[in-house]
């Protein structure tokens, strides 16, 4: 059975680099019908933390990236955890058996000067150990070999071993290193498959030669190339946010974020880019994945979002929406919307072929939820503190107390009989109404927004415009 594994490390947010890591561990372990293990490498216990863990795993969620083994916390699965599988002594076992078999040692540290060496040797040094000497362990590389193997993506590779040197497995303060932590675990959890970045390559001769030392198989490995900025960098906060969270805070879908990850280095067919990531998993292929490096494009992704955020269900766009405004805790707003379901979804089916996201869609749609709305000063400088201004909104309100037909072409046509007065021309006339019921001079059509908001709620706006329009006389 294909068994993966994402494997961070809780020292911050999840990146989009780890993310698209995830996605295609994900991807491939869904198509093989396998299961996809979620461990936290937090060896590092100085900068490893419980928030840092929380954060990833919620991305995770959200992402829809569920993983499909762990210790079970009560009705889910938690994460494995190095820290923890430390704490049984699976670590110390296999250091003990390369010490057995002189293929590591111990190495003891000057008490003074921690990074001076004094020697080493196969025998526990505990007359050392309680004199406060640091003592590590570490694996001693065979001299004058080639480690050779294939990479799913790059091809056949091989590493000079007096390239690489003898390098520590366990630190002082008892802790794993990385290579030596993630062979064990890889080794136990059954892991066939290893999908990370490029940047993991020069760590995998060095787990080569463990899982050689041990006499174990080693999974099949894929480098992919990293993500990288504008400037052809990594991709890092000097290039802007990278964090998923922080899409998500700025009104990202799980879906759109997925999809343009996914084009970071899959192949697709050309007219096809937009699509849920659900739906691919059966033709999902590790061939098409490219060896070459990929820019992240943020106005791409905006596109990208844009497409799903105006193709979705409306009944779809309205739980987003919602799910959204409690994750940035307005409730407030949540119990509006919920107030008139029906209106709701009216209003976002119109705000939503304006925008791209859903931080968008909450500053364009929020004057058709809250009557206090504020008038931009553009619009008050341009239109209300103009001479035409309260003549055509006492007009604007007449007429439309007459219509009787509050359907798009019933508003559509009492706006160009407004207009037809000529108070102002027609352009000024019809962004003076779209201010005056809606506070801003950006918004969807003028004729189905007045056609949404209703007849009662569009009088009582113009009234309200009307009465400061006087005031700034």
């Amino acid at each position: 059975m294909v068994r993966t594994r994402f494997a961070p490390s809780p020292t911050g947010y999840l990146h989009v680099g780890g993310a698209r890591t995830a996605l295609f561990n994900w991807l491939f372990t869904k198509k093989e019908r396998g299961k996809f293990v979620l461990r936290m490498e937090d060896t590092d216990a100085k900068r490893s933390t419980k928030e840092s863990e929380k954060l990833i795993m919620e991305a995770l969620r959200w992402l829809g990236l569920l993983w499909d083994e762990g210790p079970d916390t009560g009705g889910e699965y938690g994460p494995y955890r190095q820290s923890e599988r430390k704490e049984k002594g699976i670590y110390d076992e296999y250091a003990k058996v390369l010490i057995k078999e002189k293929k590591a040692v111990y190495v003891v540290y000057d008490k003074e000067d921690k990074k001076k060496e004094l020697f080493e040797t196969f025998e526990y040094p505990e007359e050392y150990v309680q004199k406060g000497h640091d003592v590590t362990v570490k694996f001693k590389v065979p001299a004058g070999i080639t480690i050779k193997f294939h990479d799913l993506l790059k091809g056949d590779m091989e590493f000079k071993s007096e390239d690489i040197g003898d390098f520590i497995i366990i630190k002082s303060n008892g802790f794993p290193t990385y290579n030596f932590a993630v062979v064990v675990d890889d080794h136990l959890m059954e892991i066939t498959h290893v999908f990370r970045g490029e940047d993991h390559l020069s760590n995998t001769p060095k787990q080569l030669l463990i899982y050689e030392a041990l006499g174990w198989k080693p999974p099949e490995f894929m480098h992919i190339p990293l993500i990288f900025g504008s400037d052809r960098t990594p991709l890092s906060k000097r290039h802007g946010a990278t964090s998923v969270d922080h899409f998500r805070s700025e009104g990202y879908l799980a879906s759109g974020l997925l999809n343009y990850l996914a084009l970071l280095g899959w192949k697709v067919e050309e007219g096809k880019e937009i699509f849920d990531i659900k739906d691919r998993v059966e033709s999902f292929d590790i061939k098409d994945i490219s060896n070459k490096n990929v820019v992240f494009d943020y106005e791409k992704l905006e596109w990208v979002n844009g497409k799903h955020l105006r193709s979705m269900e409306i009944e779809r766009v309205c739980v987003e929406f919602r799910n959204y405004l409690d994750y940035i805790n307005m409730i407030e707003l949540i119990e509006l919307i919920e107030k008139d379901k029906i209106y709701s979804m009216e209003v976002l089916n119109i705000c939503r072929e304006k925008v791209n996201t859903l931080k968008q869609l909450l500053d364009i749609s929020m004057p058709f939820f809250v009557d206090s709305y504020e008038y931009e000063q553009r619009y008050v400088e341009e239109y209300l503190k103009k001479d035409f201004a309260i003549p055509v909104l006492e007009e604007a309100i007449k007429i439309a107390k007459e219509n009787k037909d509050w359907t798009v072409k019933g508003c559509e046509k009492s706006v160009r009989n407004l207009a037809s007065k000529k108070i102002a021309s027609k352009k000024k006339t019809f962004q003076l109404i779209r201010g005056a019921v809606l506070g801003k001079l950006v918004t969807p059509g003028l004729f189905v927004s007045l056609s949404v908001l209703g007849k009662g709620r569009t009088i009582t706006r113009l009234q309200r415009t009307l009465e400061f329009a006087k005031s700034l006389k």
